[in-house]
């Protein structure tokens, strides 16, 4: 088995000027935390190990294939309901073209949120890590609503959109961002951070990925070298399982659908 531990002080380095902090992640739970701006984050990676294509982040759960010079990503998935007890806690659920193991990201999708025991949703685009989470105040989003989004890049410009596709609302945001190296897809489940570091994780229960579970054809696929492939069709790509600092599992995903593009996410209690 050859595993390989990864850390990224660059990425963490570029996260501490936006928000005017160190670099030290500070305590999971710590609530001022959940004070805005929050940040979608590149990957906070544990290890990974490279004879299975699995890995461990502290902050991702989902899948990434890699490579270089990606020009696009599509998915789609369904809204999570966030079951809400107390204090504050946060899932993301997104498409992204870099942020696996480059120090950028740029992405867009939807939050499962909860404010003590009340839940609260949206739609939110980002690029990583120049500025927080932008919300999208056009699209209203509802648990069980269905999602499709895209990353592209078109040569000079990303292009990120969304469409709820249970209401018909859609939106559209062209940006660009300094180094993005388009390295890496993802579909990913996040705990995103804000000042003190990685924020309490929403209890999401299962959320869906993919044309299996949502209906909308040609997802959970990406553009590399002008071939446009499903996530198990590339010749590298991990899944990735979320963990604390102790190494016990927060969210999990499932292994692929047999046409190798659709998969669940399942949060896990923590002790």
């Amino acid at each position: 088995m050859s595993t390989k531990r990864l850390t990224f002080p660059g990425a963490l380095a570029i996260l501490a000027l936006v928000v005017g902090v160190g670099t030290s992640p500070g305590p999971q739970n710590n609530t001022a935390q959940t004070k805005r701006p929050r940040f979608h984050a590149v990957n906070r990676m544990v290890k990974e190990d490279l004879s299975n294509s699995t890995s461990q982040s502290l902050n991702w759960s989902g899948y990434a294939a890699t490579g270089s010079g990606f020009t696009k990503a599509t998915a789609s998935w369904v809204v999570p309901k966030a079951t809400c007890s107390s204090g504050n806690q946060y899932a993301s659920f997104w498409v992204g073209i870099d942020g696996y193991d480059s120090p950028t990201v740029e992405q867009i999708g939807t939050n499962s949120d909860c404010s003590g025991s009340t839940p609260s949703y949206l739609a939110w685009y980002e690029f990583c890590c120049i500025e927080p989470e932008i919300p999208i105040p056009s699209i209203t989003v509802t648990p069980g609503d269905i999602i499709r989004a895209a990353v592209s890049y078109n040569g000079t410009e990303f292009i990120l959109t969304i469409k709820d596709v249970t209401t018909g609302k859609a939106f559209r945001k062209t940006g660009n961002i300094s180094g993005a190296q388009r390295l890496s897809a993802e579909w990913i489940a996040e705990a995103p951070s804000s000042v003190g570091g990685i924020l309490p994780l929403t209890n999401f229960g299962t959320a869906l990925f993919g044309k299996d579970s949502t209906g909308v054809a040609v997802t959970n696929y990406a553009t590399l070298g002008g071939a446009t492939k499903p996530i198990g069709k590339f010749s590298t790509y991990y899944q990735i399982t979320m963990v604390d600092n102790s190494g016990n599992p927060k969210a999990v995903p499932s292994a692929l659908s047999t046409d190798l593009t659709s998969f669940s996410d399942q949060w896990v209690a923590s002790e």
